[in-house]
């Protein structure tokens, strides 16, 4: 996501491509979505130096097997690191992005987290989670200790883990890093990898995950794949989404399908791929967002794209940016959920046998009261279909709220960001599946 703006602002500050067909607001899909209410959210976090430089991005929800209702929301925060929930929300701990070497380097960002669940160690099998570090074009890994309620992430990367895509700290610091991340587990050979999205561009990285004799996991590259930043319309033209000189269309939400090894990954402005987690088969576009193929000028000034006449060549269900992609599964059948980031919607697709990913159904989550908000302008998701103790017995939904408005939560004046925790069994009933 490029920044966090409220989408009531998209009538007179629009956001490149990722707003550029909100008028009306909120289209008649939207409004006529069934909703949802939080049940929990997670502290406010701001986005300047009194915050700590803290922005909620991503979460992951990591299921303690021996006591369920002991779970665990491992969150990032961008600069402000790593936030590690209780099931109730509350903070059990903060991980301190890496400083930067010097004052011309760029600090460490938290972006991206996901889990692998049995890692091999030399030490035995780990939980861990593995961390997308914009600042520093690395992964981070963390294991995951029940044992140390207090602290129960500690960090075992590599030190020698080399950058993901850049050569070297220059090009480090101009910050076309590792984004986007979603973890996998190949079944037949039982090695576990992460799939790493980089920043204004199209590119993926397929990375095998190595632990180490001293105990530490690094990673080595396995291949890359580009996705396409052109396409060809129905009318034989050709259309990019518009964005600032350079850039082209990135990739952030994605996640594996365990089952098959399918990924799954949202191409902001474009829609939702499907291809084989091995980057190595041909992609295919499930849904498209509906700005897909609206014309935009950039205007250096405003730093804003101007929309063109939309010709009608976009989806129907998800409006730019889509963000936020996780797997569940309801009644033996398996399903896609992604964020429409610009009409803060979520979108449920299933998972065929045969391949296909048609659309089941949608929700928003609103606010239970004034005190709890809903969520806004989603970046990430995670959702998990097990049983979690008492409190949400019938799994939980974590969403990222880009415009945390809580009367109890956020400070007037200043941008703040959070999670929202949603009773899955309230999502399916309203998505009806």
């Amino acid at each position: 996501m490029r920044m966090h703006r409220s989408p009531r602002l998209a009538a007179t500050a629009l956001l490149g491509t990722a707003l550029i067909t909100l008028v009306p607001l909120f289209p008649a899909h939207a409004r006529t979505l069934p909703s949802v209410r939080p049940t929990a959210e997670t502290a406010a976090l701001y986005d300047d130096e009194a915050g700590g430089n803290a922005n909620a991005d991503d979460p992951a929800i990591w299921r303690n097997d021996a006591a369920p209702g002991r779970s665990l929301v491992v969150a990032t925060a961008k600069e402000g690191g790593l936030r590690v929930h209780g099931l109730d929300a509350s903070l059990v701990q903060t991980i301190a992005a890496p400083s930067p070497a010097t004052e011309d380097d760029a600090p460490g960002r938290f972006n991206n987290v996901d889990l692998v669940g049995g890692l091999r160690t030399p030490s035995g099998r780990a939980d861990v989670a593995v961390v997308s570090d914009r600042g520093n074009d690395r992964l981070r890994i963390y294991r995951i200790d029940p044992s140390q309620p207090g602290g129960p992430l500690k960090d075992i990367t590599d030190p020698a883990a080399a950058p993901v895509f850049s050569s070297g700290q220059a090009e480090i610091n101009e910050q076309r890093t590792a984004y986007g991340l979603a973890t996998w587990q190949d079944r037949s050979s039982g090695r576990s990898y992460a799939l790493v999205s980089r920043r204004n561009t199209t590119d993926l990285a397929l990375l095998e995950l190595r632990p180490t004799a001293a105990g530490t996991v690094g990673y080595r590259k396995v291949r890359t794949l580009s996705l396409p930043s052109a396409f060809r319309l129905p009318d034989g033209t050709s259309w990019t989404p518009c964005g600032e000189p350079g850039e082209l269309p990135q990739v952030e939400g994605m996640v594996v399908d365990p089952e098959n090894g399918t990924l799954y990954a949202g191409q902001e402005d474009v829609g939702i791929w499907r291809l084989p987690a091995g980057l190595d088969g041909r992609p295919v576009l499930v849904d498209k967002v509906r700005e897909y193929g609206v014309p935009g000028t950039y205007d250096p000034e405003t730093e804003e794209c101007a929309p063109g006449r939309d010709p009608g060549f976009g989806g129907k269900r998800l409006a730019a940016d889509v963000e936020g992609l996780t797997l569940f599964r309801k009644g033996g059948r398996g399903y896609l959920m992604a964020s429409g980031q610009g009409d803060d919607s979520f979108a449920v697709y299933g998972r065929e046998a045969s391949g296909g990913n048609a659309y089941v159904g949608g929700f928003r989550v609103t606010a239970a009261s004034a005190d709890l908000d809903g969520s806004e302008e989603c970046d990430g998701a995670a959702v998990l279909a097990e049983p979690l103790g008492s409190r949400y017995p019938h799994g939980l939904l974590v969403v990222q709220d880009g415009h945390e408005t809580s009367a109890s939560g956020a400070e007037e004046g200043r941008e703040a960001t959070g999670f929202k925790f949603v009773d899955l069994r309230a999502v399916t009933k309203a998505a009806g599946l």
